[in-house]
């Protein structure tokens, strides 16, 4: 596996990003083999379905001011959120997970490749109060029950281009789930951003919260 894909998308990361993302395509491969977080089936595709994925948010919101705040809400292994860590050194993320093994997974590779800016939660998103600029998550659940959870950990003041809110990766048809949200939605397929096969039924929706 190669971070080439990564840098055809993000040509101006630097040397230590390009070496972060490098250790992610041997360290999950080996946690993966202990601990299933990636389907095995899958784990050949890492970087393009995994990795690059989670970097739809950062074509979205390319340049985050810095100390703005994300929860990736059921990281399981870590996507988005290390991804996006290791994208914006300069954020802060907090990653939560029901499933205490896959937080373990995150936190280890987190440590193993230096990310000094994500904290881990094991445990359920009622158990999180605190409030973040935006609400990470990737084919979690439907948008209606993801927007009643987050409202409440979505802070009211926003600092970046874009109002606080929630940011979420998933696939397919989306229209009822769009409606039952009853929240103004944005949209955005990711062959927007990437030319590639895996993304043609792929999406990015964002929900504003903030003003």
């Amino acid at each position: 596996m190669s971070t080439a894909i990564i840098q055809k998308y993000f040509p101006n990361l630097t040397k230590h990003q390009i070496e972060q993302f490098n250790q992610l395509g041997r360290l999950y491969p080996e946690w993966n083999v202990k601990i299933n977080v990636i389907s095995r089936k899958d784990i050949d595709n890492l970087y393009p379905n995994h990795i690059l994925h989670s970097l739809a948010i950062a074509k979205f919101l390319p340049d985050p001011v810095a100390g703005t705040t994300f929860l990736d809400l059921g990281t399981g292994g870590g996507f988005p959120g290390i991804p996006l860590a290791i994208m914006f050194p300069r954020c802060k993320f907090h990653l939560i997970d029901r499933i205490g093994k896959k937080i373990k997974v995150a936190q280890s590779i987190a440590n193993e490749i230096g990310l000094t800016n994500v904290t881990f939660q094991h445990g359920d998103i009622g158990e999180c109060h605190a409030k973040f600029d935006f609400v990470v998550s990737r084919a979690v659940m439907t948008l209606d029950l993801l927007v009643n959870l987050v409202k409440k950990n979505i802070a009211p003041i926003s600092h970046n281009l874009h109002k606080n809110g929630l940011i979420c990766l998933k696939g397919g048809d989306l229209t009822q789930e769009i409606e039952l949200s009853k929240m103004p939605v944005f949209d955005e397929p990711l062959s927007v951003y990437f030319n590639e096969p895996y993304f043609e039924t792929k999406s990015l929706i964002y929900v504003p919260f903030g003003k």
